[in-house]
């Protein structure tokens, strides 16, 4: 069997699904589950979320927002719309250019949301990087709007990018 290009646009197309899944599950997870069930929890079980969960489930959350940025670009040059999606369909004036254009913009801005604002003040609070007592509900502040952004436009960037492969 001879794997074609057709495969490994297959591959990265699967690859970036996965990856996205597990990006947004986990965003979902901390926005829809974990946020506001911790104030309910029992105080003797509350420091096991940032000592063991949120490293680990940090750990996930930014590297499958890396992947899922990587396989998309990776998938959007293989299928040769890289640079009219970027330029949201402003340079061939394609409709799906336009639409994953505007979902791959959303889901870029999500992923610097990720690893320049919600991980570097996500290690103050749960203690990888020194904070003082005043810095930490700062940061806890910070990383909760980045994050409840991203959740809202994760609505949008996925709409824009079924739209893309299912309208047009």
């Amino acid at each position: 069997m001879e794997i074609g290009f057709e495969y490994w646009v297959f591959i990265a197309r699967w690859l970036h699904v996965l990856s996205g899944v597990m990006w947004i599950g986990l965003l979902w997870y901390f926005n829809f589950v974990q946020t506001p069930t911790v104030p309910t929890m029992p105080d003797e079980l509350k420091p096991a979320i940032p000592k063991h969960i949120m490293p680990v489930a940090l750990f996930w959350f930014r590297w499958a927002a890396l992947a899922t940025i990587v396989t998309g670009l990776i998938l959007a040059h293989l299928n040769g719309y890289l640079v009219n999606a970027l330029a949201i369909g402003l340079i061939d004036n394609v409709a799906k250019h336009a639409a994953i254009g505007f979902g791959m913009w959303m889901g870029l801005i999500m992923a610097f949301n990720v690893w320049f604002i919600i991980w570097p003040n996500q290690q103050k609070v749960i203690g990888l990087v020194k904070a003082s007592d005043e810095e930490k509900p700062k940061a806890a502040r910070a990383a909760a709007l980045a994050s409840r952004t991203n959740t809202m436009l994760s609505i949008p960037m996925l709409y824009s990018m079924v739209s893309a492969q299912n309208l047009y």
